[in-house]
């Protein structure tokens, strides 16, 4: 069963073909999605549970993060769900938007030494989480967050981004 509807915008120059990116969203957010609803016992929607997924340039991010965050820089993912929604409590039928800058997930790849598509994936996973309520403003919610992250990403066959580090 499918348990996500994935809209897909590509928003600036420089991105995969957007039936690249579709098939991408739908591998790396599927797997999420099953592994919340499986292994974390997260309940879904009877139906399918939309979400829109941007691809932007820092420009864009950068406007979003000043007028939604008081941050007036550009930043990676920047998530924003539908609904209030706490983690491993039933979402909304409409999850929310996740918007990505591509020239912020190139440099950090460089800087990270991965590859892009490995980054963007972690990213994808990272801003997911996000509609689902989970958070790193608190070491204890960083915690949690990082450890799902690491676990959804090492089933997509990635390396724990996190290891070495303090959370967020």
């Amino acid at each position: 069963m499918q348990h996500l509807d994935i809209q897909i915008a590509v928003e600036a120059d420089g991105w995969a073909e957007e039936d690249a990116l579709e098939a991408m969203a739908g591998r790396v957010l599927g797997l999420a999605s099953t592994y919340l609803r499986d292994r974390e016992g997260q309940p879904f929607p009877p139906q399918p549970a939309e979400l829109s997924l941007v691809f932007g340039d820092d420009e864009m991010i950068r406007e979003i993060n000043a007028e939604w965050r008081g941050k007036d820089k550009p930043t990676n993912v920047l998530s924003f769900p539908a609904f209030p929604v706490v983690p491993g409590k039933m979402p909304g039928p409409m999850l929310g938007d996740i918007i990505i800058a591509r020239e912020t997930v190139e440099r950090e790849a460089v800087e990270l030494d991965k590859s892009f598509e490995d980054h963007l994936t972690h990213l994808m996973v990272h801003g997911f989480l996000h509609l689902f309520g989970y958070d790193h403003l608190e070491t204890s919610d960083a915690e949690q967050m990082e450890a799902l992250e690491t676990r959804i990403l090492h089933e997509l066959g990635l390396s724990d981004p996190y290891a070495g580090q303090d959370p967020i």
